[in-house]
């Protein structure tokens, strides 16, 4: 599955608890200034596609976009991954940790991102 670009209308109706159906939304925030975030994309998309998560949305925001979201669900710079459970009147939403070892190339490295999803889903 495609990774979808969320606008921040979009966003905003995801945090604000407006999308009533049950899913799960894994959504990694960048910046088209972030080397780490360009490296981390060919990793997130073979997330996306990994049939072991068919049952998850995932999406990519430019936080540059709506600076905002980083103070709302309290993180520190990019990128980040966060995973977010909508179909009650507030949305679930935990954010994976900054690394102990950042990956040099990606921050992140695959296996965090999939443990994180794992736990949080």
């Amino acid at each position: 599955m495609p990774v979808q670009r969320l606008s921040k209308e979009a966003l905003q109706k995801i945090l604000r608890g407006h999308v009533k159906e049950e899913t799960t939304c894994v959504i990694k925030f960048y910046s088209n200034t972030c080397h780490l975030c360009h490296n981390l994309q060919e990793y997130y998309q073979d997330l996306a596609d990994d049939g072991d998560y068919s049952d998850l949305h995932f999406f990519a925001f430019n936080i540059d976009d709506y600076p905002r979201a980083e103070r709302l669900l309290n993180f520190n710079g990019v990128p980040t991954i966060s995973l977010v459970k909508t179909g009650g009147t507030k949305p679930k939403v935990r954010v994976l940790p900054d690394p102990e070892e950042p990956n040099d190339l990606t921050w992140y490295k695959t296996s965090e991102i999939k443990q994180f999803i794992e736990k949080e889903k």
